[in-house]
């Protein structure tokens, strides 16, 4: 069964996601994750956010349509019917459920400090709750 973690408060999803990447690079070599955006705009953001989010740090990643997509450690995508290539980490910037998140061992969903986002949150947990999916929950504070 998917473990499915809530990180709630966030300021800046885009910030957050880069952050969180990062450390999934620090501490896994090979992490396998998949980032889903609500809509093209936002993908795009972080695209352009995991390429200059740190001088120090190489986030590599690519859009599910490229062709390197199979290779590439962190996936982006807006679609959730897509065949994607692993299925370790999904992390959800979306209001909404993904429909393929049962197919991966973790989902982290995050919830930022905007009220219509925090409301579409807690329906999203309401609805792994009532499915019977043990929840985790840390807020970034």
């Amino acid at each position: 069964m998917t473990r499915i973690e809530f990180r709630t408060d966030i300021a800046d999803k885009i910030s957050y996601t880069c952050r969180w990447v990062r450390r999934a690079f620090s501490l896994s070599p090979t992490p396998k994750i998949v980032l889903f955006a609500r809509d093209r705009a936002q993908l795009s953001r972080l695209d352009e956010a995991l390429w200059i989010f740190s001088d120090q740090d190489f986030l590599p990643h690519a859009m599910v349509n490229d062709v390197r997509a199979f290779r590439a450690p962190v996936i982006l995508t807006d679609n959730d019917t897509i065949e994607l290539p692993h299925h370790q980490i999904l992390v959800n910037l979306s209001d909404a459920i993904p429909s393929c998140f049962a197919r991966f061992e973790r989902l982290i969903e995050l919830v930022s400090t905007d009220p219509a986002d925090t409301t579409a949150g807690r329906e999203r947990y309401a609805h792994y709750r009532q499915r019977g999916y043990t929840l985790h929950h840390e807020a970034s504070r």
